[in-house]
């Protein structure tokens, strides 16, 4: 294992990792106290090569790692790859590609919703990871000799994690349905992330197109107010607040202070105004350039279709090996208790044959769940 803590050595190490067709990649990062990620260390290996780099090291240039994360001719392998990625996009602008993630494989290949990198490495090796540096403040230097185990020890075990799963994805023809989710995840689109769309990532359920404005520009303001500031969202406005705003919509600064989601004084700082602002903008907003509130409907007993379809998406999941996760979301499910031609996941590529197809004809009674011998099955009708 090599620390790296100059551009030159750098530069070397990725020269021989170029050579290699695979290699494995993790990185140690702190978030808690900023908006974008504080990129510490980056550790990666080959079959015969493992290097930890410094990235905080004075006067390192970062250059040749990125370059080796856009080379094609190397697949790098990671596990949970999106916040990785979105800390290269930050920093470099640019995706890395191609990239193979063991998160992903594992769900393909039925080892639960989004098993974590311990538990998949103890499941595929026999091996336990040392968990201790975990949550350790990777910002601090130097780097102990613990740390530097732990951070190598992630990459290393990740070889062999690659080598079971993408033969087993073989041996089970479902390679090209990792592929398909690596396209996703490769997309600048899945981190092309604007403000004006910070409402969606909130769980925050509105009824009205009214309220639905209102909390689109004001989980916008707190997104640019918290790139500005780089803070987490959080130390701006909490979740529940932003929320309480856009059902309350409140405005004038005594109605504000009336929130109880709100600190107590918030209205007197400098941001009551600018939330009476968005709010206004949200108020003074087009409906028709509103996205659509739609909820299941269609007969009458959506809510119910819903609930049969989340029945046949556990009995796909376990039948083909596959994490109900990745086949379907309960959003998806909805979309299709609506809309035949919904535009999601569940009625796409391998999807569609292994789910989205008996979906559809559940919800049109061509396939019916029953009970036998205290199992569900189904029975094709005509």
């Amino acid at each position: 294992m090599e620390l790296i803590t100059t551009t030159d050595q750098l530069a070397a190490a990725c020269e021989r990792l170029a050579q290699h067709p695979v290699i494995t990649v993790d990185t140690e990062f702190l978030r808690e106290t900023t908006y974008y990620p504080l990129l510490c260390v980056v550790q990666m290996a080959s079959a015969d090569d493992a290097v930890v780099v410094d990235t905080l090291a004075e006067g390192i240039d970062l250059a040749p790692f990125f370059a080796l994360m856009n080379n094609e001719a190397v697949l790098k392998v990671f596990h949970a790859a999106r916040q990785d990625i979105e800390i290269m996009v930050h920093r470099n602008g640019v995706v890395p590609h191609p990239i193979f993630d063991t998160q992903v494989a594992a769900m393909v290949l039925g080892y639960g919703d989004s098993i974590a990198y311990d538990q998949l490495v103890e499941r595929v090796t026999g091996h336990r990871p040392d968990k201790t540096h975990r949550f350790t403040d990777w910002s601090r230097r130097p780097l102990t000799e613990e740390q530097l185990h732990y951070a190598v020890s992630d990459v290393t075990h990740l070889r062999d994690v690659f080598a079971k799963l993408d033969a087993d994805l073989k041996k089970r023809n479902r390679s090209d349905w990792v592929s398909e989710e690596m396209k996703i995840l490769t997309s600048p689109k899945t981190y092309d992330f604007h403000p004006e769309r910070a409402w969606e990532r909130l769980k925050t359920r509105v009824r009205k197109p009214k309220e639905l404005a209102v909390l689109m520009e004001v989980a916008a303001w707190r997104e640019q107010e918290a790139q500005s500031r780089d803070v987490p969202r959080s130390r701006v406005l909490k979740d529940d607040a932003v929320g309480d705003i856009a059902t309350h919509a409140p405005t004038s600064l005594e109605k504000l202070a009336n929130l109880r989601s709100l600190p107590k004084g918030f209205e007197r700082s400098k941001w009551g105004s600018d939330i009476l602002a968005a709010i206004r903008r949200g108020i003074d907003r087009d409906p028709n350039t509103l996205p659509k509130l739609e909820k299941p409907r269609g007969n009458g007993n959506g809510a119910a279709t819903v609930e049969l379809l989340k029945v046949l998406l556990r009995m796909t999941s376990e039948r083909h090996a596959v994490a109900s996760k990745v086949i379907a979301t309960v959003d998806d499910l909805e979309q299709i208790a609506i809309n035949d031609n919904a535009d999601v996941g569940a009625l796409q590529g391998w999807r569609h044959e292994l789910f989205g197809k008996d979906a559809l004809a559940l919800k049109h009674g061509r396939l019916a769940l029953a009970m036998e011998k205290g199992r569900v099955i189904r029975v094709e009708r005509s």
